[in-house]
């Protein structure tokens, strides 16, 4: 499975982000001064002769929807570029935009059934379920043929994620304060009205013909433990202070 979808996603590859699809900009530009020359020429030397190969690994394209664990109105797209490091863990970063000027926004580490039942209890309330995600076809892999992204969502259905934005997009046009737990829809009627029919739109898709196409996708039985925001209690970060400790000796 995991060559097919090598195969597939880098054919694809960075092509099909701007040939066969929608850019989705920022909505909010961070303050700042333009680009001078200087880093223009920076940027053009290093483009030339650092090395890219891990970002070059991340060539599966997700885009779906997260909102904050204890907060359901608080809702955000979000693009995610995953590298699969091996058949049971995908590391992916995520942005709120797929052009180049798109703001880091946090990470997401998705884990196969058989590891996810591997971790302890309270980890466990840390991460949600990728079920509803893809039999309602709120993720999608843009660009990628469909008969390519259904063998995609086979495998992610069975899977497990654990999502953290570093930053507020939608209250502050800087990255302020401190990472939150987010987490994905599980049912019909949770997405704000027109969220997902906007995203559709940009990207050119139907979400009633991807979920037709879906439908006959197995849906496993839920892990105990995953998706604990539902039980009305979830966690959430907090600053505390703390005191230095000197170095040793």
């Amino acid at each position: 499975m995991r060559r097919v979808l090598a195969v597939a996603t880098a054919a694809a590859g960075t092509v099909w982000m701007w040939r066969n699809m929608s850019r989705t900009t920022p909505s909010v530009k961070p303050p700042g001064q333009k680009k001078g020359m200087d880093t223009r020429v920076l940027e053009a030397g290093a483009a030339l002769l650092q090395g890219r190969s891990l970002l070059q690994s991340m060539n599966l394209y997700l885009d779906g929807f997260h909102f904050y664990a204890d907060d359901m109105g608080h809702q955000m797209e979000a693009h995610h570029f995953c590298s699969q490091v091996n058949e049971d863990f995908t590391q992916c970063v995520i942005f709120d935009g797929n052009t180049r000027n798109a703001r880091l926004i946090g990470i997401e580490y998705i884990l196969s059934e058989r590891l996810f039942r591997t971790l302890p209890e309270e980890e466990k309330r840390l991460w949600h379920s990728h079920h509803y995600e893809v039999r309602s076809g709120t993720l999608i892999a843009p660009g990628i043929p469909e008969r390519i992204e259904r063998k995609l969502m086979e495998k992610i259905v069975s899977t497990y994620g654990t999502v953290w934005h570093t930053r507020d997009t939608v209250n502050s046009d800087l990255p302020m304060g401190i990472p939150a737990l987010m987490v994905g829809f599980t049912a019909d009627g949770q997405m704000r009205p027109g969220f997902e029919e906007d995203r559709d739109r940009r990207f050119k898709v139907s979400g009633s013909r991807i979920r037709d196409l879906r439908k006959g996708i197995p849906i496993p039985d839920l892990v105990p433990g995953a998706n604990a925001w539902e039980s009305g209690r979830t966690s959430q970060l907090s600053l505390k202070e703390m005191e230095i400790r000197p170095p040793p000796g």
